[in-house]
């Protein structure tokens, strides 16, 4: 499990810069809230995430709960610039993520939603997802997420090939996934499938079962990402130890083409890298806020926020987090004040991601000495480019978008 970032201390009251607020009305507001509890750890997993076993007695879900709710009361205290009236804009989306949110009690979710819903109000059309284990959802369940304010589901897949799960640790049953994803749907809700590609053993024929799977249960969205061995899991260990091989770049781009083909020939369409949608209602509105460089409140043990250009997060064992909330205490653990260099290079970084493209006048005059280059080695789509002014990158684009963002960024 990754270490937190070093950075500067915050404010026990977890008071933010004035300059921080002054903007927050201008760009949308979200909140995420990470529920840290999972049955079982999966082998390629570097969340922050406890299973029982590992937590024993040092934090309950009553205690991670009461938590939660004094971080949301604490959150109003710090965004409410102005005395009887916060001047932060309604929640547009909140996304529930772990870890697994779905072994929390359908109620107790739906309390968290409405809490939030308190503190800051919900706007019209609000997106409000969480992700599921399709072993950890019933219909009375699906039916009460929706009924407290859930509008979307995000179901780890993963893969629908029995040995290509063992691989990952994963103790789902993939004959569940049809039959969850029936559920959402009768319970009104939007349904997107998380996937990954890459495990190791795991066969391009492997990969196309996984694909033609997933679409057949007519998805709204589809995330699709390559299997990266995390230092600290238990995969890592396997690959050092010659155990597994480790993945394999040119498979990797071999199975993105792949889902790039079959995702597009069943009307999804790309709108980021990893991601794929049937509608532009139905992206991860959520996710977006992210790329576009929106605000959010991080809610749970090692959440991250940003708030106007400052960025923090919080400590991350929940024992820990409990503790500092219960004793009036914020539980952030650090934060950092962005500088216009590293919020430039976000910019470009995550902008250059989407399928809407990068304005070439957002890029310094670096990056944009670097686009005739990106054109001719068919990196980026010149009809974009050249009449819309915007980066789109193509297929093969995609696959080396890293090398792309180095390329404007350093004017290369």
């Amino acid at each position: 499990m990754p270490q937190l970032p070093d950075g500067d201390p915050v404010p026990d009251d977890g008071a933010l810069p004035s300059q921080a607020l002054t903007s927050i009305a201008e760009r949308p507001f979200g909140a995420y809230l990470h529920v840290p509890f999972c049955r079982v750890r999966c082998g390629y997993c570097d969340f922050n995430t406890y299973t029982p076993g590992e937590l024993g007695s040092a934090a309950s879900v009553p205690d991670f709960l009461a938590a939660v709710h004094d971080e949301i009361d604490l959150a109003a205290r710090v965004l409410d610039t102005e005395p009887g009236r916060s001047s932060v804009p309604r929640l547009e989306t909140v996304f529930v993520g772990g870890g697994t949110p779905t072994m929390l009690p359908a109620d107790d979710l739906a309390r968290l939603i409405e809490r939030l819903g308190q503190a800051f109000g919900l706007a019209d059309g609000a997106e409000v997802t969480t992700e599921a284990n399709p072993d950890s959802v019933s219909p009375e369940s699906l039916h009460r997420l929706a009924e407290g304010g859930i509008t979307r589901v995000s179901f780890g897949m993963q893969s629908a090939v029995p040995h290509v799960l063992a691989t990952l640790d994963r103790t789902h049953d993939p004959e569940n996934v049809p039959r969850a994803v029936g559920w959402a749907r009768d319970a009104g809700l939007q349904v997107s499938l998380d996937l990954i590609y890459g495990t190791p053993g795991e066969s391009l024929a492997d990969w196309r079962r996984s694909l033609e799977s997933a679409l057949d249960c007519q998805p709204d969205h589809v995330s699709a990402y390559a299997l990266i061995v995390e230092e600290g899991t238990r995969l890592a260990v396997q690959v050092r130890r010659g155990e597994l091989p480790a993945p394999d770049p040119d498979d990797a781009a071999d199975k993105y083409e792949l889902a790039e083909e079959l995702l597009t020939a069943h009307g999804l369409r790309w709108y980021e890298v990893s991601n794929w949608a049937t509608a532009e209602n139905t992206r991860c509105r959520h996710n977006i806020g992210y790329w576009n460089g929106a605000n959010w409140w991080g809610f749970g043990p090692g959440a991250h926020s940003h708030v106007g250009g400052v960025r923090w997060w919080n400590v991350k064992h929940p024992r820990a987090y409990a503790g500092r909330l219960s004793s009036g205490t914020t539980p952030a653990a650090a934060r950092e004040i962005l500088t216009d260099d590293q919020a430039y290079d976000e910019l470009v970084l995550l902008g250059v991601r989407l399928a809407d493209g990068l304005p070439v006048a957002d890029l310094r005059p670096e990056g944009r000495t670097a686009v005739a280059g990106l054109i001719s080695d068919g990196l980026v789509d010149p009809a974009a480019a050249l009449r819309e002014q915007r980066l789109v990158l193509t297929v093969r684009g995609r696959l080396l978008a890293d090398a792309v963002v180095r390329r404007l960024v350093l004017g290369e």
